[in-house]
């Protein structure tokens, strides 16, 4: 069991989403950063779907009531436990009554608690993850507020990772020759070009050419971007039809908006671009306020960033695998 001593608004519980219900106006859901949810639940011997906390406003502080197996990926920050400062992405091992505590980090957006054996929360629709629109899942559908108490799964290996134990390189870091850096504070983000990006002609250039900004206006369902507005040669009467993470649409405004983890199911407005999936995890990570610019990609350049992060994944996974057995050689 934990317990919230103090957490901001929109922190949720969140695992990997809820997809096949889009059809029925369900939107996924699931964490901003689904990579750092991986990589927690791995750290901490979870399935890597197990649900997780959320952390998008700081400070956030827990206490554990139980003896605890947790590690802290995603942003940037520092987590400290009973003012000990620790390292991100490594697990430890929490005593009942300690107290972990998240400050705002310096540049990213989310950070994510991964504890041993999951949350013990209702599967609804296939995932724990909060539908804050929807009023369900995660946490009796709403944000976690201070007392809440959250109970951990019962399948906790406590004992098979040292209390501080297996840690790795963070993604940005070790996949930096498939993840190019920012250029003077401005992130790369790559997309391709989508249905509706013949419509806007010389504005489609514009789109690609100039640099975004993350508008206040922002959420989980989508990024609103502020710029130089781009208008389709023509106006254009489309039915609604299907989106999903990653796509940018483009609103009479002409700023377009990219959809995030809770995007909305269906939408009319024309599609200039969709950014690719395993680009969707720095994007989540991107503040309001930052900038941001899209790099045309291509089919052939998405699968080969795909099998380089499902090969950084796979190490981690057989790293894991490989302590454990070390650890039951020697109990």
């Amino acid at each position: 069991m934990i317990e919230i001593l103090e957490s901001g608004p929109f922190n949720t519980v969140q695992d990997l989403g809820r997809p096949g219900y889009r059809d029925i106006g369900v939107t996924a859901s699931g964490a901003m950063d689904p990579l750092a949810v991986r990589i927690g639940n791995i750290l901490v011997g979870n399935e890597e779907n197990a649900a997780v906390i959320e952390v998008q406003t700081f400070p956030f502080r827990l206490r554990f009531e139980q003896r605890a197996v947790f590690t802290v990926t995603g942003a940037d920050g520092n987590p400290d436990l009973d003012g000990s400062e620790l390292f991100p992405w490594c697990a430890y091992a929490a005593e009942a009554g300690q107290v972990l505590e998240l400050k705002q980090p310096p540049r990213l957006a989310r950070a994510y608690i991964a504890l041993g054996g999951g949350l013990d929360i209702p599967v609804v629709m296939g995932s724990r993850s909060t539908s804050l629109r929807g009023g369900f899942g995660g946490n009796a559908g709403r944000p976690l507020a201070k007392g809440d108490r959250i109970a951990l799964g019962q399948d906790a290996e406590i004992t098979m990772l040292p209390a501080a134990g297996l840690a790795v390189v963070e993604p940005a870091a070790a996949l930096c020759d498939v993840f190019p850096a920012s250029v003077d504070g401005v992130l790369p983000i790559r997309a391709l070009p989508a249905g509706e990006h013949e419509l806007f002609a010389g504005d489609g250039e514009a789109f690609w050419r100039q640099t975004w900004r993350i508008s206040s206006r922002s959420d989980r369902t989508g990024y609103r971007l502020s710029g130089e507005p781009i208008t389709p040669t023509a106006s254009v009467e489309m039915r609604s039809h299907g989106v999903v993470p990653g796509v940018i649409q483009v609103p009479p405004g002409g700023e377009p908006i990219v959809q995030m983890s809770d995007a909305n199911t269906a939408g009319g407005y024309p599609k200039i671009a969709g950014v690719i999936e395993c680009d969707l995890w720095r994007l989540g990570q991107a503040r309001i306020g930052a900038r941001l610019h899209f790099v045309r990609s291509t089919h052939a350049e998405a699968r080969t960033v795909e099998r380089a992060v499902a090969r950084y994944v796979d190490d981690i996974r057989q790293t894991s695998r490989m302590v454990k057995r070390a650890l039951k050689a020697m109990a």
